[in-house]
């Protein structure tokens, strides 16, 4: 059985893997099987000017509109209107305390700039002394992020912003939230979770996390001093940043593992307190995941490996910070080319059927055996099928009777 893959990422990761398999690498003019594609070929293909047409044996490694949640606007709007959805329904998950959701409170008040401007400052003059972070929205790898404690630094900002019409379509929008400013810090030091949510449907919604996550940290202990505000090596943890940090590689690359960060909090916090994050962090990615269910264009062909960033408070609280739609392949240390070559395995384990041949027919349940690390967050199709069998075996109960 002949089958082909291609890629436009020059990582060793992926190709290694794909050979390891006996596939047989390819152009992306050619017949391919599978395509580990850039965000922006797999938009080019799926656009309506490429005319491209896929067929049952090809699969691809990104949804049409993946951005819907890791654009950081577009992942706060899908949220706050997840939230207003279920409220309008009555469900209990959406039910508030003191002006807060209480389960569905598991990212940072946000608003988006410039349109947002005026509710963001009504939310400030509540807490005048209070941090603010401001990212760009198309943005990544901590590029023009910066942080505000004082409104008259957003002054010029905001003057910017409402420069005549023609200016104002180019004009890059930002999101504001506010700043955790209480983060869990372990050697003084703070971190964020980097884990890896393998998505291969959002209706019905099936997804899977990664048990082999990790820890980055800042190079620099933290300070939550205004003296310190503009020192990013302090606030923030992407590695593009830090790696230019004095102590970075003292850290194993300023990275540790999401195992050795439990049996670090279960040694100092408890094992119950510690079950209870894990669980949180499960829920509110599979909460995310809901959010952005109805709005993206589901395709059979496609699959997606996000990287999902969470920072936890010093009252054991995960936040969801953002979403990567290409979490990056690179590694710094041995342990990091392990766990990647291993996570690309397992993916291609569960995205392709036991056939060995990419088929979009298949109801896509993968055996125990092929998760690998992958621990199942949500099946929607077994949910159903197991309310049909029991909802069957009630019936058939009632009949007896």
């Amino acid at each position: 059985m002949r089958i082909t893959f291609c890629t436009d990422l020059d990582k060793s990761v992926v190709v290694a893997n794909c050979e390891k398999r006996g596939w047989i690498q390819v152009g992306p003019e050619d017949d391919w099987n599978i395509y580990w594609a850039g965000t922006q070929t797999c938009r080019s293909l799926f656009s309506v000017d490429s005319g491209y047409r896929m067929h049952d044996n090809q699969l691809i490694n990104h949804f049409p509109n993946h951005y819907e949640i890791s654009r950081k606007d577009l992942l706060v709007k899908n949220i706050k209107r997840y939230r207003r959805d279920l409220e309008k329904e009555g469900n209990v998950l959406a039910e508030r305390g003191d002006s807060k959701y209480l389960h569905l409170d598991f990212i940072p008040v946000t608003f988006v700039l410039p349109a947002d401007y005026n509710m963001f400052v009504e939310e400030y003059r509540k807490a005048p002394q209070s941090t603010w972070i401001m990212k760009p929205c198309g943005r990544s790898q901590g590029s023009g992020i910066f942080l505000i404690n004082k409104l008259s630094k957003l002054k010029r900002w905001s003057r910017e912003a409402k420069s005549p019409f023609q200016q104002q379509l180019t004009k890059e929008s930002y999101v504001i939230s506010k700043y955790i400013d209480n983060p869990l810090l372990i050697g003084g030091k703070k971190f964020d979770l980097r884990l890896y949510v393998l998505v291969t449907s959002f209706r019905p919604l099936k997804a899977y996390q990664f048990r082999l996550g990790f820890c980055r940290f800042c190079t620099v202990k933290y300070d939550s001093s205004v003296a310190e505000l503009d020192n990013m090596y302090v606030h923030l943890t992407n590695v593009s940043v830090q790696k230019h940090g004095g102590e970075y590689n003292s850290l194993h690359g300023g990275k540790l593992s999401v195992q050795n960060l439990r049996l670090h909090l279960e040694s100092t916090r408890g094992k119950q307190v510690t079950e209870r994050l894990f669980d949180q962090i499960s829920w509110l990615i599979i909460h995310s995941l809901k959010a952005v269910a109805p709005v993206i264009a589901t395709d059979r062909h496609c699959f997606e490996c996000y990287g999902y960033d969470i920072i936890i408070d010093n009252k054991l609280k995960p936040w969801l910070i953002e979403v990567n739609a290409s979490p990056s392949l690179t590694s710094t240390t041995a342990n990091d080319r392990i766990l990647k070559h291993k996570l690309m395995d397992n993916i291609f384990s569960i995205v392709v059927p036991p056939s060995g041949l990419p088929d979009v027919r298949w109801n896509k349940i993968p055996s125990q055996e092929a998760l690998g690390d992958f621990e199942l967050l949500i099946d929607e199709d077994l949910i159903h099928l197991h309310e049909t069998e029991n909802n069957s075996y009630l019936l058939k109960n009632n009949r007896w009777k």
